[in-house]
């Protein structure tokens, strides 16, 4: 609950002394505590650095006796360098019994190549290996032969297993160099022999190179993390450091219990006291109780004012864009009417709809699509005076009103104004949306009396201006009313069609002219309607655009063209194909590879003997979505056809990037092939280049024989038109089919 002003603290002024004597207690029982803790830190890092300095010596002095081991042994051999492999290898066992450290002892020769290696067992991989094995060692042993000093490898993996560092002593140095006597670690076992088991316990041991290279012995137990303490081991030229850390056991070995007894002996004074103010302020707290719920009584009462304020907004103003809502917009309008009833002026209404938002809303998100809206809102928000008003009563709809004009030429300018604001593109979230508007007006009185009337006949406007291609505005007539109740009759029948199976496929042959028979055939639906006969698709088709009732209406063509796919299994139609047609919203539905997959395999039928057309302008359109889901499709085995190609965005891009079988010539290309020298070139090309990218043609509208003749001539393989059929019902395309008749009667479908 908000606090008001006159509103008390929710705790009596008198608690805060035992509060703050309680936090004084506290604070200094935290103080001693904390102290106490940093002087046990302290002494910690003092021990760790004493026991990491005494490790460091220990592995000094032990790691130095080998290597000076390693150097008498090289002196040796330059005094006598005559020396058998018999005796090298019982000085070398010699060796190993006092130093037993050693992985192997090795007699490297003169050209960097181990001639002798004990104990032969284990050390088998590096018998006649090249020690200098990169340009890096090359010149570290050039330089330890030309100075006679001894070289040690940083940390590197052995070629015998495991982890390490090879030592090398001279024998003899420049013109004398005689190779080397290399001693070989595996480091792991080196730290386990010469630390004790006390450290290996309570301590994880980590030795490093300058490299970054590293060995670490972990012991089984917790560590204290971060607490570690490192020191540099001082041995030859060696570039190496011991780090140690410790663990909690040893830790906790050395810490104090003072400052944890010290914390709570000043914690239970400071309760005892704390408890004996409380006490003592009982009394006054009572006397606060009845004034405290008179203050919150009067902060319920203004929360409750505070909340009808926000309901009263809430039920006025849209939440989106803070704009009045629909509610509050007719009323206003109702009464601004009156007002222009009685002083005879005219008012507009304007209904605006952005263009394709529900696409953009779909694809980037609701939350992107939100923040346009915001974005539109405020620019519509600049135009609004005391003549004009605005509104947004929800989704990508916006609503003005502009009150006392003479006539409609009054709007024009606002209109003007309105289209000025999607003139810029709108930045949201770093993306550029090139936004468009359609409009709808209507004119009072001349288009209705009272707000929701105006309000219709300006969705009808909206309506009309979009079927005349969005990105424009229209005022309403006399006859978009007796349309649009057509438009709602034709919507609902639409949806009685689909719940009692009205529709019907007519089947339209296509004819393949290598084989010179029909191996497809092109699934064309029509309406069954009861009042106005059989309608073609052009009749239901748009309206079940605008409606959204296309995905119903094409996924019930594909579910009727795989069944008829089924019925012809095994008989003398198995081998056709049928084509349907889909709409780029059906494109779009997320659900319609796995409707297309379950079609199949719930009729059992091969994929390959369905086809699915998109015109030219669908595969354009959202290119990146649409070439994903065309690709799921052709992955099931369906064909794909480009339909009416030619007349839209005819691009070699998309043509190389989509799977497609088969391209379909529009109809207005072959209409006049053998007359017209242009459309006889162009429909060459086409044909060229799909053949070129391995795509199938198609000929669609061929009416006349000659045209026939021209598209055999130049080799299109399908040819589909009404020389050779109308689209028919599917007994009479089996009934032609099996009388081997490749056309049917010039009857009207």
């Amino acid at each position: 609950m908000a606090r008001t002003e006159t509103q008390r603290p929710a705790w009596p002024l008198s608690l805060w002394l035992p509060i703050c004597v309680m936090l004084v207690f506290f604070c200094l029982g935290a103080l001693l505590w904390v102290a106490a803790r940093n002087h046990d830190q302290e002494q910690l890092k003092l021990a760790l650095q004493v026991e990491t300095a005494n490790v460091a010596q220990q592995l000094e002095d032990d790691f130095r006796t080998h290597i000076q081991a390693l150097i008498r042994m090289a002196d040796r051999r330059a005094i006598d360098p005559s020396i058998t492999p018999a005796q090298w290898k019982a000085d070398a066992e010699n060796y190993r019994k006092h130093f037993p450290y050693y992985q192997a002892l090795e007699w490297i020769g003169p050209d960097m190549h181990i001639r002798w290696v004990n104990p032969i067992a284990g050390n088998e991989a590096v018998q006649n290996y090249n020690v200098a094995f990169n340009t890096t060692r090359r010149h570290a042993l050039e330089r330890a032969a030309a100075t006679g000093k001894v070289d040690i490898t940083p940390i590197l993996t052995l070629r015998q297993g495991g982890t390490g560092a090879v030592v090398y002593a001279p024998i003899g140095k420049g013109e004398h160099f005689n190779g080397f006597i290399a001693g070989v670690f595996h480091l792991q076992n080196l730290l386990q022999g010469l630390l004790s088991d006390e450290v290996l316990r309570n301590f994880a041991v980590t030795v490093s190179d300058g490299d970054g290279k590293t060995l670490s012995l972990t012991p089984n137990t917790p560590l204290v993390a971060g607490f570690t303490r490192s020191q540099a081991l001082r041995i030859f030229d060696l570039n190496w450091t011991l780090t140690l850390e410790p663990s909690h056991r040893w830790a906790n070995a050395r810490r104090s219990e003072w400052s944890n007894f010290v914390l709570l002996a000043i914690l239970l004074c400071g309760i005892l006291i704390t408890g004996l103010l409380v006490l003592a302020q009982a009394a006054m707290r009572r006397k606060q109780i009845l004034q405290e719920t008179q203050d919150a009584l009067k902060a319920e009462i203004d929360q409750r004012e505070m909340v009808q304020s926000d309901l009263e907004r809430a039920a006025n103003f849209n939440p989106l864009t803070n704009l009045p809502n629909r509610r509050f917009f007719m009323e206003d309008l109702e009464s601004t009417l009156r007002q222009s009833e009685e002083n005879q002026r005219s008012l507009a209404l304007i209904l605006l709809d952005l263009d394709r938002f529900q696409t953009l809303n779909d694809t980037l998100g609701h939350l992107h699509g939100d923040t346009l809206l915001n974005a539109v809102a405020q620019r519509l928000q600049q135009l609004t005076s005391k003549r004009i008003s605005l509104a947004h009563p929800g989704a990508d709809e916006f609503m003005f009103y502009l009150r006392d004009i003479s006539g409609p030429e009054d709007i024009v300018p606002l209109v003007s104004r309105i289209r000025g604001c999607f003139e810029l593109p709108f930045d949201i979230q770093g993306i550029q949306h090139k936004v468009t508007a359609t409009l709808g007006i209507s004119l009072f009185p001349e288009s209705g009396h009272d707000a929701n009337t105006l309000l219709r006949n300006a969705d009808i406007a909206l309506y009309r201006a979009k079927e005349n291609g969005r990105n424009n505005y229209q005022f309403f007539t006399s006859d978009m009313h007796q349309r649009a109740l057509q438009h709602l009759e034709l919507t609902k029948s639409l949806h009685r069609a689909l719940s009692q199976d009205e529709f019907v496929l007519f089947m339209q042959p296509q004819l393949d002219l290598h084989e010179n028979r029909v191996d497809s055939v092109e699934a064309l639906i029509r309406w069954h309607h009861p009042e106005r006969g059989l309608l073609p698709p052009s009749e239901f088709i748009p309206v079940a655009e605008e409606t959204g009732m296309i995905t119903e209406i094409g996924r019930w063509v594909i579910r009727k063209a795989c069944e008829q796919i089924a019925r012809w299994q095994g008989g003398p139609f198995s081998h056709l194909r049928i084509a349907v047609n889909l709409s780029g919203r059906e494109l779009e539905s997320p659900e319609l590879v796995d409707f297309i997959e379950n079609s199949l395999l719930s009729n059992g039928i091969n994929a390959a003997n369905l086809e699915i057309e998109l015109t030219e302008e669908i595969f354009i359109d959202n290119i990146t979505h649409n070439l994903e889901q065309l690709v799921r499709v052709s992955r099931l085995g369906v064909q794909l056809a480009i339909d009416d190609f030619g007349v839209g965005y005819s691009s070699l891009a998309y043509l190389r990037n989509f799977p497609v079988n088969l391209l379909k010539i529009d109809r207005s290309f072959v209409e006049h092939v053998d007359t017209r020298q242009d459309d006889a070139m162009i429909v060459r090309a086409v044909i060229n280049l799909a053949h070129n990218l391995g795509v199938r043609v198609a000929a669609e509208g061929i009416e006349t024989e000659s045209q026939l003749a021209f598209l055999r001539a130049h080799h299109c393989d399908v040819a589909q038109g009404y020389l050779i059929s109308k689209p028919v019902p599917v007994d009479k395309l089996e009934t032609a089919l099996l009388e081997q008749r490749y056309s049917t009667d010039n009857t009207p479908s």
